[in-house]
């Protein structure tokens, strides 16, 4: 695979105008070309800004899923590609999986490789794996992997994945309830880059076939972590699903396995039994 290297990390308001205005995308196969941004330092505002929003400590210590914000416009980059055959605009995250190698800090300075792999048939339409790798000085310190879905016309004998059962919880046992504004994407979107328009607002959310504006899953993969306190920023590994968008405005509901605090899950308040419960996504984090 051919790599290549930028110069500067993409904007990527333009990256998502320019896949809005490209039309659709036809192919079955992947781009050979990774890229590959050296030499990233970290804004230490930024940092912070991503720690306050996402409910981590404000120290000098990468949490687990900061890198990926990193790696995101490469992402973007790549999927914008013309010989990417999936669109980006309309694209969902659909399970993610992270391993940290060592302790990041602000101290380190990143090289960072996205590459694009496993187009498959899906359900619910077409999905395809992007990998971000993250290395300083040579060695490998930080792998993420993120699958999209590009939703369409599906293969209902297609595999959807392996996904551990969510424990069975009472209301009583949730962990904590958070509460996320009208204006949620927006606030997460300053801070990823990620301005994917259904996250926006209302209107852009439903002309892209959702009844409301939805938040990112990276954010509740995040806030999820973060509840584990300075463990999953170290060595350690996740895996999570995204089983239902969260509506914005809305509120979502944290639940641990009892005796397991590193299986977690995210669902809609149960407030009595008539309650459909919702849930939104499955997370395990493994700490090493």
């Amino acid at each position: 695979m051919a790599v290549e290297t930028l110069t500067e990390t993409p904007s990527l308001l333009p990256v998502f105008v320019k896949s809005a205005l490209g039309g659709k995308k036809k192919g079955d196969s992947l781009p050979q070309t990774s890229y590959r941004l050296a030499d990233q330092v970290v804004d230490r505002q930024h940092l912070q800004d991503y720690q306050r929003l996402c409910g981590f400590a404000a120290d000098d210590t990468l949490p687990h899923t900061y890198p990926h914000i990193l790696g995101f416009p490469l992402q973007m980059q790549l999927m914008s590609r013309e010989d990417f055959p999936l669109p980006l605009v309309g694209l969902v995250h659909v399970e993610n999986e992270i391993t940290v190698r060592r302790r990041l800090t602000a101290e380190d300075v990143l090289d960072i490789t996205v590459s694009a792999e496993n187009l498959a048939p899906h359900p619910k339409g077409t999905t395809v794996q992007i990998v971000t790798v993250a290395e300083v000085s040579g060695e490998q310190v930080w792998e993420g992997r993120s699958t999209y879905l590009a939703r369409g016309k599906g293969d209902p004998d297609a595999a959807r994945g392996s996904m551990p059962d969510l424990p069975e919880v009472s209301p009583g046992q949730g962990a904590a309830i958070w509460s996320l504004p009208k204006d949620f994407g927006r606030q997460y979107a300053k801070i990823s880059g990620d301005v994917n328009p259904i996250h926006m607002s209302g209107l852009t959310a439903k002309a892209m076939g959702f009844p409301a504006a939805i938040a990112h899953g990276m954010w509740t993969y995040a806030r999820c972590v973060a509840t584990l306190g300075p463990a999953a920023s170290g060595p350690s590994s996740s895996h999570v699903w995204f089983k239902k968008p969260v509506l914005l405005p809305g509120k979502v509901e944290l639940v641990v396995e009892p005796g397991d605090p590193t299986l977690l899950g995210l669902r809609k308040p149960v407030r009595s039994s008539a309650d459909r419960v919702v849930e939104h996504l499955v997370l395990t984090v493994e700490t090493r």
